[in-house]
């Protein structure tokens, strides 16, 4: 696809009012960019509803959540949640008596994988099965959100669902080689792709991280009926990954890590959000900067190009509270290293000759290289290892920044959403923040 628009411009529109409805379609885990949207919601009064994904016993079966686990999901998120499992994926389902895909992951070795064959018409039926599953599911969630909604109620969709991995031990060697190998321990992400392994993986990826958007906007298509009926207002919002626009050079350029392997998910997913918007629905995938979290601390170096986000600061015209984040980041680091430092290590990979064929926006999501994973994972450790903690890095303080101004953007564009795809790059992830900090710091006594 070509490149969609990206949003230049902070968005003044507030459609959802204390008393709409914000449901999130994810169970909300630990670091991600959902919390930002949260506080949004929880800032405009709206009602939070979310649901869960349930939880696997030792003999695979799915059930609801515990009195205590509701408790504490409640908590965590501050509002409802539907206690009816949407697990996503198919790898852990099967015909009765069957084994499952990730069951037969479990036979493959470290030596015989890349040769060892799957039977996709059994694959199918497993797929077939979790789909039946999460679909009879999310009509009973559905249901129960119908009835949370009263007249003159917008409501706001935000989907979260993503990730996919089968718990299988020989893929987890393989991700630390692609991902996290240099030299000797490297290993080639098109050899993963090209195996029945790498298929039925992003088989999976596509079932969690894409089919549930739309899975999503079908199954509440009664809600949007009723609602728009009564002048009211739906969206539908997705978190995506497509690369980033970030300084470069003083200029803002795309770039992307290599190899985002669910890249293709993804894509899908704004295929589904395409379709939606050409049937009328206001439903859009924001694709947002690097970030770490829980999952995406997987692939080494991907928190890279978060760092310039300390220059686009500066040059969208950051004052007081912009200089405030540069002299937090450089009080993270040892003494004889500056952030200037940090940044032109950062500067010095990306104008490698080694990087800039990867930044082809047509091509993605491109296999690795050795070179390039030699060079982006050797520049995330030495980065690392100039921090004066490992548990406290730039990229930590930075990554927090991006999920409050990410959240306050897809909240408020999507008010009046200009597509079904929006990059969120670092211009107005930067404008943001300094308009939100020093009109903060302009209202203090």
């Amino acid at each position: 696809m070509k490149k969609s628009s990206s949003l230049h411009q902070i968005p003044e529109s507030k459609a959802f009012k204390c008393g709409d409805v914000f449901v999130l379609f994810g169970e909300l885990f630990g670091r991600g960019y959902a919390t930002g949207l949260l506080d949004e919601a929880r800032n405009a009064g709206m009602k939070i509803v979310g649901i869960t994904v349930g939880r696997r016993g030792e003999d695979n079966s799915l059930r609801p959540l515990n009195d205590e686990e509701v408790a504490a999901a409640e908590e965590h998120l501050g509002g409802k949640v539907i206690n009816i499992p949407l697990m996503a994926g198919f790898d852990l389902d099967a015909p009765e008596g069957g084994p499952t895909p990730t069951d037969l992951l479990a036979k493959m070795t470290i030596g015989s994988w890349e040769s060892d064959k799957l039977d996709w018409d059994y694959v199918a039926q497993c797929r077939d099965i979790a789909a039946e599953r999460f679909t009879g599911a999310l009509t009973e969630v559905m249901g129960v959100v119908d009835g949370m909604i009263s007249e003159g109620q917008n409501v706001f969709f935000a989907h979260t669902m993503a990730g996919g991995i089968p718990k299988a031990k020989v893929f987890l060697v393989l991700a630390n080689r692609i991902y996290k190998g240099t030299g000797a321990r490297h290993m080639s992400s098109q050899a993963l792709i090209d195996s029945d392994l790498g298929k039925l993986i992003l088989q999976n990826f596509d079932a969690v991280s894409a089919d549930t958007f739309g899975h999503l906007i079908d199954f509440s298509s009664a809600i949007r009926e009723r609602v728009e009926a009564s002048g009211g207002q739906v969206r539908y919002i997705a978190y995506g990954y497509h690369g980033t626009e970030i300084l470069i050079d003083g200029k803002y350029r795309w770039q992307t890590y290599t190899n985002y392997t669910q890249g293709y998910a993804k894509m899908r997913l704004e295929g589904i959000a395409e379709r939606a918007w050409a049937d009328g629905i206001k439903a859009s995938v924001y694709n947002c900067p690097e970030i770490r979290t829980n999952s995406s601390d997987v692939f080494t170096g991907i928190e890279l190009p978060l760092i310039p986000l300390l220059l686009a600061l500066k040059k969208e015209g950051g004052k007081e509270w912009a200089q405030q984040q540069w002299q937090a980041c450089q009080a993270l680091l040892v003494d004889d290293v500056t952030i200037n430092d940090i940044i032109e290590k950062i500067s010095a990979m990306q104008a490698s000759d080694v990087m800039i064929p990867f930044y082809n926006f047509s091509a993605w999501p491109m296999p690795n290289s050795q070179a390039q994973a030699d060079l982006t994972i050797g520049t995330s450790h030495e980065i690392a290892q100039m921090h004066r903690d490992s548990n406290a890095l730039i990229s930590d303080h930075l990554s927090k920044l991006v999920v409050e101004a990410t959240g306050q953007l897809i909240f408020r564009s999507s008010s009046a959403p200009s597509g079904p795809i929006q990059w969120l790059n670092h211009d107005i992830v930067a404008r943001q923040l300094n308009a939100t900090h020093d009109a903060g710091a302009s209202e203090a006594p």
